[in-house]
């Protein structure tokens, strides 16, 4: 982490740290950081008697809030603006830190319905770009921070993750329009790209659950075309993607600290391993090349029922 003492001094308490998305992950790592240095933070969470919110409530001080925000519910976000502008429309806000995320699905394009498509939006971009928009005010009067985090899955075409990614990479766009715009107020926006790790959506149980929904939701002339085995084959290798992810969550932490607090944030965070090789791949090297990465690094699809069924049918013509 860079020295922030030129801009800031860690012995203050009073600065001021919105966070989204606190329930676990990195918006729970990245707010008990935060407290633990000093600094009043409003945290919000999906539900205030989640086991995540009440880890905070064990491990945080006083000076932590809690605050109980669906950025799928405009009513919520209002409620949490109006908290946080109660409490620092005499100082200002020094920070927000966009974190909270959804996705529900692994599969094709196709056969994601588009209510996950929607949702995705929901949350990761609209929820997020009124929350940034409500809290504008408070943040230019401090000339302070915002740091969102995005997704890889943004910028290139991870295998099964569509809706995910199509939502990530308007957030990502909408920050760095953001970060243009608001250079005039002082305000400093940065986004963090993290590698995989182990978050909030890593129980198994939860995607076979979700695999097993997906299936019985398709439309019967699209799941023949694909195959049932097609949809257990992809969410089989995701499992065992899921048991290689980082369980230490400190870069990324850092890396948000960072963002809030050095005196030259970087514009891009990348925290994690083999990211620097796969942005290299995707920017310089032929689009196979990248594809072909992706799917040996992610997931890699069998070839769906429908085109099976012809080889063979070309194989005993030949």
């Amino acid at each position: 982490l860079r020295t922030a003492g030129q801009q800031l001094s860690l012995a203050t308490t009073g600065l001021l740290l919105a966070l989204a998305g606190c329930d676990s992950g990195f918006g729970q790592a990245t707010a008990r950081h935060l407290d633990a240095m000093g600094f009043r933070v409003f945290a919000s969470v999906l539900d205030v008697q989640s086991p995540g919110a009440q880890e905070l409530r064990r491990s945080c001080s006083p000076r932590l809030t809690l605050l109980q925000m669906d950025l799928t519910k405009p009513e919520d976000i209002q409620r949490v603006l109006q908290h946080i502008q109660a409490h620092t429309n005499s100082t200002g806000l020094w920070g927000l830190v966009n974190n909270a995320g959804f996705n529900d699905i692994i599969a094709d394009a196709e056969l994601s319905p588009l209510g996950n498509f929607r949702t995705c939006m929901e949350v990761n971009f609209f929820g997020s770009l009124e929350l940034t928009k409500g809290l504008l005010p408070l943040l230019r009067s401090a000339g302070g921070r915002i740091v969102t985090v995005s997704s890889p899955a943004g910028d290139l075409p991870f295998p099964c993750l569509a809706a995910y990614g199509t939502s990530k990479a308007a957030l990502s766009l909408l920050m760095d329009t953001f970060r243009c715009e608001l250079q005039p107020w002082g305000i400093k926006v940065s986004i963090v790209l993290p590698g995989y790790y182990k978050t909030g959506t890593c129980d198994p149980a939860f995607w076979n659950l979700q695999k097993q929904q997906l299936v019985a939701s398709l439309p019967r002339e699209l799941l023949q075309a694909y195959g049932e085995e097609y949809v257990e084959e992809i969410n089989r290798q995701f499992t065992q993607f899921m048991k290689v992810a980082a369980e230490d969550l400190s870069a990324v932490v850092n890396s948000i600290t960072d963002g809030l607090l050095a005196a030259n944030p970087a514009v891009r965070y990348y925290p994690g391993q083999g990211l620097g090789l796969m942005y290299f791949i995707h920017h310089y090297l032929p689009y196979f090349v990248r594809d072909s990465f992706l799917k040996g690094f992610f997931i890699n699809p069998k070839l769906p029922r429908a085109l099976r069924e012809e080889q063979h049918n070309d194989k005993k013509k030949a």
